[in-house]
């Protein structure tokens, strides 16, 4: 019971700092590519209370810990003028792939102290209850921050992949995809945990083992010098 509520607490830290970093870079980005809104309405912050979603950032993360899943999860949208941007469609494809960029380089980091934390010096300078700590977070965050970032590359409001796509979308394509982002949320719960319940598909699964997985286990090999 001691095992599971420490790697609980392990998991929800690392993806509350995740989310954190993610949305603070929306907001950062945005603001030097000419749009102070975030910025104005503090989302350049470190405060998580700036960024909490009810759903996204609380209730979903916590089902997928409890259930023993990938977590990933979402905040509230960083609110983003696009006319007070620069170059409003190459603006807006950058200002979302800096949240998601953020999450990944968070994993570099998790691997950098996991290679520290794995050195000899280290290891026989900390307690062994200390160093077994460090790198289980490690290993948490790596593949947290990894997991947050290709969740939010899907291409569904309200995750970064819509805003990503939709500025090379023309016509038809457009429309169609309008319609169907009325319908996101909703695809996303299908998805997420009819789909697996009903007919064992997990697309999630799938997309992860082929994006997630592989990148993490390159991260934990060069950490560890393998």
């Amino acid at each position: 019971m001691g095992l599971k509520i420490s790697s609980l607490l392990m998991s929800a830290l690392a993806v509350m700092l995740g989310i954190v970093v993610h949305e603070s870079v929306h907001a950062l980005a945005a603001y030097a590519l000419g749009d102070k809104t975030a910025r104005s309405r503090g989302r350049v912050s470190l405060n998580p209370l700036r960024h909490i979603d009810p759903f996204g950032t609380i209730l979903l993360p916590l089902l997928m810990i409890a259930a023993g899943g990938p977590v990933f999860a979402f905040a509230k949208p960083v609110p983003v003028y696009l006319n007070n941007l620069k170059h409003p469609k190459r603006d807006e494809v950058l200002v979302s792939i800096a949240g998601p960029a953020s999450n990944i380089i968070l994993a570099c980091v998790g691997a950098a102290i996991l290679s520290l934390v794995a050195s000899e010096a280290v290891a026989v300078a900390l307690p062994t209850a200390v160093l077994s700590a460090l790198v289980d977070f490690s290993f948490t965050f790596i593949f947290v921050n990894l997991s947050l970032a290709f969740f939010n590359l899907i291409p569904l409001p309200p995750l970064d992949g819509s805003s990503i796509l939709v500025p090379f979308l023309k016509g038809d394509a457009l429309h169609a995809y309008y319609r169907i982002q009325q319908y996101a949320m909703p695809i996303l719960i299908v998805v997420l945990y009819l789909l697996p319940m009903v007919t064992g598909i997990d697309l999630i699964g799938m997309y992860f083992d082929a994006t997630v997985y592989p990148l993490g286990d390159v991260l934990v090999s060069l950490a560890l010098g393998r």
